[in-house]
């Protein structure tokens, strides 16, 4: 049985379907991360998980327990907002041990948390004073405090400057992990669920397009937006033969069999450029070059469409140049739309 299972979850504001039939289900001891662009339902579906609005229909469950209708205290569910929502008044054990009873208990949960985070030597510091790396292991502290059965957290890195983003999800990986608490995660960040998530959902009008591991989901997205949201691609029509497909790339194979017009996903990493006069591969021009330090991305004309090219940051390439382009990675099959019959 999942530890939290949402089942037909529907929420309509002003005239408009926010959650439209949400199915989502959780594991025991799993970080799952909801990803999905801007007003696509992810904080919407947070806040109603953590029961801070109630659905027009559909119920939740945690463990097993009804609890659609209970108020957010009865959930047995630790929140982290996106602000961090931490008191002033108070400082940073004040902050995590807030809501414990019991001084004995109280202490040495706090104790015990402030080690696990590295904030022991700021027990006693204003929480205004801290960083916003250290601000966010304090949210996540005292959200971990009560041993709740699951937390939620709402953006729980955005604030945060992409050097310190990094290091500061990591540690907060860790830490779920080493408390054997869940944790469902909602983020735009594409980057940030595929590397911290042991499985993610993609959200999109509000409505979950693909769920899976993260690995799965980015090199077999099944439609379009699954494949673009999740990182750069190309979008190349073909026809279907079976195992593989015609394409202007020569034949490609395929994640999985198909026959007739298909659109393939073709991620920019997956492809090779070779010098023109290789026996594989099929004839482009380099249109454009970028430098970015740990690798290159290359702009190729083939035939009368542009490919991005992810390559090694020694590529010697420059535009105008004549290569091969190669295809090294079976291409994703995108559905379930139509597309017109193509002549390859």
């Amino acid at each position: 049985m999942s530890l939290l299972r949402a089942e037909n979850l529907r929420f309509t504001r002003a005239g408009r379907d926010v959650l439209a039939g949400i199915e989502l289900d959780l594991e025991e001891g799993e970080l799952l991360a909801v990803v999905g662009p801007s007003g696509s339902g992810k904080t919407t579906l947070l806040r109603v998980l953590a029961g801070l609005e109630r659905p027009d229909a559909g119920e939740v469950y945690l463990a097993g327990r009804r609890i659609t209708d209970l108020p957010p205290e009865a959930r047995d569910i630790g929140l982290v907002f996106q602000d961090y929502a931490l008191f002033p008044h108070l400082d940073v054990a004040g902050n995590v041990g807030f809501g414990l009873y019991g001084r004995a208990e109280r202490d040495r949960v706090v104790k015990d948390l402030l080690d696990r985070f590295g904030l022991t030597a700021f027990a006693r510091r204003p929480v205004h004073a801290l960083s916003g790396g250290q601000q966010q292991r304090v949210a996540l502290a005292r959200a971990l405090a009560p041993g709740p059965r699951l937390v939620l957290l709402d953006e729980p890195f955005s604030s945060l400057d992409a050097g310190l983003r990094e290091r500061v999800r990591e540690e907060v990986r860790e830490a779920l992990k080493a408390a054997g608490t869940p944790a469902l995660l909602v983020t735009h960040d594409q980057e940030e669920a595929l590397s911290i998530a042991d499985r993610l959902a993609v959200l999109h009008e509000g409505q979950i397009v693909q769920a899976g591991p993260p690995e799965e989901v980015y090199l077999r997205p099944k439609t379009p937006f699954v494949a673009r949201f999740l990182g750069h691609t190309n979008l190349v029509p073909g026809r279907a033969e079976g195992e593989t497909a015609r394409t202007l790339l020569g034949p490609v194979l395929l994640a999985a069999p198909a026959r007739g017009p298909v659109l393939l996903s073709i991620r920019p990493e997956h492809l090779a450029l070779l010098p023109p006069d290789a026996p594989e591969g099929v004839p482009g021009r380099v249109v454009a070059r970028r430098y970015k330090g740990h690798d290159l991305t290359f702009r190729v004309r083939v035939g009368e469409k542009n490919l991005r090219v992810q390559a090694d940051y020694r590529a010697p390439w420059q535009p105008g140049d004549a290569v091969r382009v190669l295809v090294r990675e079976p291409a994703a099959v995108l559905s379930p739309e139509r597309y017109p019959v193509l002549n390859y």
